[in-house]
């Protein structure tokens, strides 16, 4: 027997995902309540806008869908024309050799024109295939390009992320937009032609055949906004699980899953979450199953009828025998064709909706965009003035940068010093222009970097963020970041060199052409410290005049960490450098020492003098040496 006082407690099973939806205020679903005269209203814009983008990208591969369409059209018209004047040969009087002689030439004509269509369809699949990559790469360019172009506080707007990973899924349904229009407008020149001939032949059975192939176009709709609506309920459940996807199958966080024990509870939660996806998703089977079993039923229903009125024409000798003949073969092409049409719109409406999100967002990174002047900044800079900024972060209501001033001079050492939260980054971003100040001003020179170009204002600084990007590009790349001074290496060295990184890198199996990521085949991986290293490299590479390092030493070795402080001071005389660090030793080399929290700086001057002055510096700097 176990005292119950002494069994340990059960542990809590494993949290389950948490849950997740689309629902920003900005987000809303587009087919909600989307009826059937919605979709046709809407299909003219969607083709032209579809032709639009095929002639942008390949106007001869356009021009040829075109013709192909227009020749399937007439290829369709004259095989029922024809067939009709085959029928009245056959069904006439005579013997079997006479008639079918008389009907050889129509069916020689029918013949042609039946393989005239065929021809123009393998043609169309052959445009499709030269326009469709060329789309689809031209609106995931488009996206990262939107991507990339936005200011940086767009990042942190509600819904930008959703709106973001919506439009994702919208470049992946483009290369289904041309397919989608071609076999739109083959059916609906067909339809036409089909019908054109069933008027001639008799005008009641056209309306007829309408009504015949209406339901299976509200049944298409129905089953659209079924779809899209599971997918709208899914987005932001796939958009976390592909991030965990990606986190937890990257070989740089392998041994934090394993060491921690998250092994079983990452399998755990990837399971959960894709069955709440599944759940939603089986949860639109019967329904999508019922819309489209009372739409055959009554589809086939009102087809009945067609048939029922073309008989009674026979039967009542309204239209003749051959005629007849002729109108059942064009009835059943018709039927196929208007099918045909109604699917294939709803299919070309259901991807418009996802190209719409791409679109939405497309506009939304145009308003998001800088909207700065054009004013070039200089190539050497004296001087930095700050006045009074103050930014917010988006949705925060303290803000992260309290009104402060500041003033930089070509030559100076800036050393950012404080808690976490206090500021100092965000302080570094203003400096850098990455951010502009919702009040105040950040100034090069006296001009506001409101009024300057971005691209102007970027190209004289230099950064090394606290989160640096490994790029998955070569090792030369990671050093100029695909911007090289020269054509030759001898800078790229300098730089290596300077930051104790040559023996490094002349061990990579390729030297300067090593692809650094190790995921992908014949590519090599750094260790932190390394890392860093090679990102500190990069700002001594650009030579600019402004020299910003967020705690540019925080993983490597005390050899390492003082190889860079000895380039930080040999670069001092001819830029302007910010330090950003909680290493408070290395606060020595700096002219200045800002001291800041809570967004304000709250003292300043040299280390010696703030050591000596009782305030929080000193109180950081005690508590540092007790640890």
């Amino acid at each position: 027997m176990t005292d119950a006082s002494t069994t340990p407690p059960k542990t809590p099973p494993p949290p389950p995902p948490a849950s997740l939806t689309y629902g920003s205020k900005f987000a809303e679903n587009p087919l909600e309540g989307a009826r059937f005269g919605a979709m046709a209203r809407r299909l003219p814009s969607v083709l032209a806008h579809t032709a639009r983008k095929a002639w942008e990208v390949d106007k001869q591969a356009a021009v040829l869908l075109l013709a192909c369409q227009i020749f399937t059209g007439i290829a369709a018209a004259v095989v029922l024309a024809t067939t009709a004047r085959a029928m009245t040969h056959i069904l006439g009087g005579g013997t079997v050799s006479e008639r079918l002689h008389g009907a050889l030439p129509a069916l020689v004509v029918v013949t042609l024109a039946a393989g005239v269509g065929r021809m123009c369809s393998l043609l169309s699949s052959y445009t499709d295939g030269r326009i469709t990559p060329l789309l689809t790469t031209d609106a995931d360019v488009a996206l990262v390009a939107a991507v990339l172009r936005v200011e940086s506080s767009a990042y942190g707007r509600d819904g930008f992320a959703d709106q973001q990973e919506a439009a994702e899924i919208g470049v992946t349904r483009t290369r289904l937009m041309v397919q989608d229009a071609q076999r739109f407008t083959a059916a609906l020149v067909r339809m036409v032609a089909a019908g054109g001939v069933i008027t001639v032949l008799h005008p009641l059975l056209l309306p007829v055949l309408l009504l015949a192939v209406l339901p299976a176009g509200v049944g298409a709709v129905l089953s659209a906004r079924v779809d899209y609506r599971t997918h709208f309920l899914n987005l932001g459940d796939r958009n976390v699980r592909a991030m965990m996807r990606s986190w937890s199958t990257h070989a740089r966080f392998g041994d934090e899953v394993r060491a921690n024990s998250m092994t079983d509870y990452q399998i755990y939660w990837y399971r959960a979450l894709s069955e709440r996806i599944d759940q939603r998703t089986l949860k639109a089977v019967p329904q999508m199953l019922r819309i489209q079993t009372a739409s055959s039923a009554l589809g086939g229903f009102f087809l009945m009828c067609t048939w029922a009125t073309l008989a009674g024409l026979a039967i009542t000798g309204r239209i003749a025998l051959p005629i007849a003949a002729t109108a059942v073969v064009a009835v059943q092409t018709a039927v196929a064709a208007l099918t045909q049409v109604v699917i294939q719109g709803a299919a070309l409406f259901h991807t418009s909706l996802y190209l719409v999100d791409m679109r939405a967002f497309l506009d939304l990174a145009d308003e998001l965009a800088p909207k700065r002047g054009a004013l070039t900044i200089p190539e050497r800079i004296e001087e930095i003035r700050i006045d009074e900024a103050v930014y917010h972060y988006p949705g925060k209501e303290e803000p992260a940068v309290a009104g402060v001033s500041l003033t930089l001079r070509r030559g100076e050492i800036l050393a950012l010093v404080g808690e976490n939260g206090s500021g100092k980054s965000t302080l570094a971003r203003l400096i850098t222009g990455i951010v502009l100040p919702d009040k105040g001003a950040v100034q090069f020179d006296g001009i506001n970097l409101a009024d300057a170009a971005p691209s102007s204002v970027w190209s004289r600084t230099s950064l090394v963020p606290q989160n640096f990007a490994c790029w998955p590009l070569r090792a030369r790349e990671n050093v100029t970041l695909g911007q090289p001074r020269t054509h030759d290496d001898g800078p790229v060295w300098k730089a290596i060199d300077a930051v104790g990184m040559r023996e490094e890198v002349e061990k990579l199996p390729q030297g300067l052409d090593t692809l650094l990521a190790r995921e992908l085949f014949g590519g090599a991986e750094l260790s932190g410290g390394q890392w860093q290293r090679l990102v500190c490299s990069r700002a001594l590479y650009r030579q600019t005049p402004i020299v910003i390092l967020d705690e540019p030493t925080s993983q490597m070795d005390a050899r390492g960490e003082h190889a860079i402080f000895q380039q930080i001071k040999q670069i001092a005389p001819h830029c302007m450098t910010v330090v950003v660090t909680h290493q408070l030793e290395n606060t020595r080399l700096a002219d200045r020492i800002l001291v800041m929290d809570k967004g304000r700086v709250i003292e300043q001057g040299t280390y010696d003098e703030l050591v000596h002055a009782g305030g929080q510096f000193a109180d950081l700097v005690a508590l540092a040496k007790d640890r």
